[in-house]
């Protein structure tokens, strides 16, 4: 070896070790937890910033329709937990916060919190170390993810079958390749599966198999029902049909999955990866819908993904919040090599592009591309968004 080659791969070794040195004492302590709530129609938004004392900020979301104040009270109580200490480690913290603070630890209330607290940790990670958090996740397995336009059907002008056929051939000029719509509950059984089926066969007229179509049955069938459904949609080849019947009935759904031939997806209102696991011994979903800020955060889903990998599961990641769950969202699913779909608010883009001054990232083609900045990659302009959708505490019926 000559005597260069031994400089150049010493210089690289001491400047290697000196990075590493400068990452070990590169300590922060948490200062504070700051909360932020905003409302749009019918939907609540909660952020979480996280303060450090060197200046970094992680964020958050918490956002849980009509109970968003009972999630930022959580937040309040696991701030003194935090308050002084080293935000890194975010498996330990995570550790601590559902195993170790209170041996009470179910519900969605406190998972929720766990979620805003753990994103935010991942983003002071990510910022800290001057990298993505798709990379601190080992990623990207996933440099894009395809997504889906939830709630599809609402934006439309016309609901009438023709005129969700026109939406559809626009939809598809926007670029997008798959779409989902909440079945029509105010009627009969059978006015509901005509009124679908007819949907999908305008659909199907107006622009082939180029749109998949997902539908949402918000658990309102029964077992019987639920079959027959499926069996009047089949030729209209849906992507899926989400959540026929009652969550909590694991059982059920497996009956219906064994019977259907259209693929069951489900598992957004399931929490830790506790609760999927029954969903998929019964085989009740071969889709899983685990929402990252509902589940525990980055931490819980990742882990729900990999478990669901086992049963051969895919993972198509629920999204009905704001721009910061969004983006966790795709971080995580980026990693994980199961990764189907991705639900996305598309009505919301132009609103998340705002706040976010442009760093949300946005669907083009039919997918959305990773942030590259560090940690998630986004910023969000709370002031903007305050006064855009300031928020105004529900009123509640008297007794």
């Amino acid at each position: 070896m000559t005597c260069s080659r031994r400089a150049l791969l010493s210089g690289l070794f001491a400047a290697t070790l000196g990075r590493a040195q400068q990452i070990r004492q590169d300590k922060l302590k948490i200062l504070k937890f700051v909360t932020h709530k905003a409302r749009k129609e019918n939907r609540d938004y909660l952020f979480l910033e996280i303060h450090t004392d060197g200046g970094i900020v992680g964020l958050g979301e918490g956002s849980m329709s009509t109970r968003v104040e009972i999630v930022e009270a959580a937040l309040g109580w696991l701030e003194p937990h935090f308050t002084g200490a080293d935000p890194t480690g975010i498996e330990d913290h995570w550790d601590r916060m559902f195993y170790r603070l209170n041996r009470w630890r179910d519900g969605s209330i406190l998972l929720t919190a766990i979620a805003a607290v753990d994103i935010a940790l991942w983003d002071i990670e990510g910022k800290r170390l001057g990298v993505p958090v798709w990379r601190l996740l080992g990623g990207p397995v996933h440099p894009k993810l395809r997504v889906y336009f939830s709630h599809w059907d609402v934006t439309a002008r016309d609901a009438s079958p023709e005129g969700i056929a026109e939406h559809a051939a626009r939809t598809h000029e926007q670029g997008w390749t798959a779409v989902k719509w909440v079945v029509p509950r105010a009627a009969t059984e059978a006015e509901r599966i005509e009124a679908t089926v007819k949907r999908m066969a305008a659909i199907r007229k107006a622009v082939g198999r180029s749109l998949d179509l997902c539908l949402e049955m918000w658990e309102t069938f029964t077992p019987r029902s639920a079959l027959e459904f499926a069996r009047a949609v089949a030729p209209y080849h849906p992507l899926f049909i989400e959540e026929p019947t009652w969550r909590e009935s694991p059982e059920a759904l497996g009956e219906i999955a064994a019977k259907s031939p259209v693929a069951l997806a489900g598992g957004e209102g399931l929490l830790t990866r506790y609760d999927f696991r029954r969903l998929l011994d019964n085989k009740g979903a071969a889709i899983i819908q685990p929402g990252v800020i509902h589940c525990g955060g980055i931490t819980e889903m990742r882990k729900i993904a990999s478990f669901a990998e086992v049963y051969q599961a895919e993972l198509a990641p629920h999204m009905w919040y704001g721009p910061v769950a969004h983006t966790a969202s795709v971080h995580c699913a980026s990693a994980c090599r199961n990764f189907f779909l991705q639900e996305w608010d598309g009505a919301s883009d132009p609103l998340f592009q705002e706040v976010t001054r442009g760093t949300c990232p946005l669907q083009k083609a039919g997918v959305v591309s990773l942030p590259l900045g560090a940690g998630l990659g986004i910023t969000v302009d709370f002031d903007f968004l305050k006064r855009r959708l300031p928020y105004t505490p529900r009123s509640r019926p008297s007794a």
